[in-house]
């Protein structure tokens, strides 16, 4: 079978996003199931190989499509405006790292690439570069035209999807009605099924304490959860709950469930950087694309050392390439 074209973005320039992808892409299970492809400025990539000792060469390319094996893959943007400094929020950085995602992101439509595995961002760079988004989710949502997503996760045995993310948590309750639970039920399914799980089984997590111990805690599981949980049920889907949140993400390691839907960032997030904080994988789901990436920042306390672990990088890519398989 022929393999996958993988678009890797190499992230801010000032992180450890250029040297992960360059450390990941010397692993043989890498550039065995697919044809990385990454996305970055050479000066960036040539400044990181230096760093991490890469042994392959840099090969810029015009489009995507002409990546050839044995070589780093690379289209180069030259989007970098001068130099940079490691470990330090430049808005310069911000607005090369958007640079590389929306080129991506555009291939990706164009069907150059199969999947889009993203380096990290830094969220205040891309504010002082001009780019006004919380975040990738937001960013790749936006620039496909996608109006139902939600981001989930996977490593350490856990799979988690979100009602919300990037929001304050007074706002994430207010986000817990019925249609976006819903929603992001049936997202979970689908998800589940593109990973090759026939008949998923999806525990959704309550909102307050006890799931609400019957409104004693909170109505919000008697008026928007249950009720999105029977619809789904009503829909064929096997989604079960609500399960009180300090319990299903157990339950989930002992294997009673493919997925848990979380209702709000940290619910989702805390106990999967407990399992997997360095393995972990974050995916968008919704997406006309692929797209997967990192579960962590960029680290600017490992930029420009060589020491960053790029396990991270290696589980997005391979998550990347399953998905693509399947698709």
């Amino acid at each position: 079978m022929k393999k996958p074209r993988i678009g890797i973005t190499i992230g801010d320039p000032s992180g450890v996003g250029p040297e992960i992808s360059l450390k990941a892409l010397e692993n043989d299970e890498v550039l065995s199931s697919c044809m990385p492809v990454l996305y970055g400025d050479a000066s960036v990539l040539e400044r990181a190989a230096s760093i991490v000792n890469c042994s392959r060469e840099i090969v810029t390319l015009e489009s995507p499509e002409d990546a050839g094996e044995g070589n780093i893959n690379l289209v180069s943007l030259g989007a970098l405006e001068g130099p940079y400094e490691f470990a330090r929020v430049q808005g310069k950085c911000g607005k090369a790292a958007f640079a590389y995602i929306k080129r991506a992101i555009e291939d990706a439509l164009e069907k150059r690439i199969d999947a889009v595995v993203t380096g990290p961002i830094n969220k205040e760079a891309l504010h002082e570069g001009g780019i006004n988004y919380s975040g990738h989710t937001e960013i790749f949502a936006d620039l496909t035209g996608t109006k139902n997503y939600a981001m989930l996760l996977m490593g350490g045995g856990i799979r988690v999807i979100h009602v919300s993310t990037h929001v304050a948590l007074r706002e994430a309750c207010d986000r817990a009605k019925k249609e976006r639970v819903l929603s992001v039920i049936r997202l979970a399914d689908g998800a589940v099924r593109a990973l090759g799980i026939v008949e998923p089984r999806i525990a959704v997590a309550g909102l307050n304490p006890h799931s609400g111990e019957s409104g004693l805690f909170g109505r919000e599981e008697i008026e928007e959860i249950i009720p999105a949980i029977e619809a789904a049920r009503a829909e064929g889907i096997n989604a079960s709950g609500p399960v009180p949140p300090d319990t299903v993400f157990v339950k989930a390691l002992k294997g009673d469930s493919d997925i848990v839907v979380a209702m709000y960032h940290d619910q989702g997030h805390i106990p999967l950087k407990i399992t997997d904080f360095m393995g972990g994988v974050n995916i968008t789901v919704g997406l006309p694309i692929i797209r997967t990436s990192v579960d962590h920042g960029t680290a600017y306390g490992k930029a420009g050392k060589g020491t960053a672990d790029e396990s991270s990088m290696i589980s997005a890519i391979r998550a990347a390439v399953q998905f693509a398989g399947n698709r």
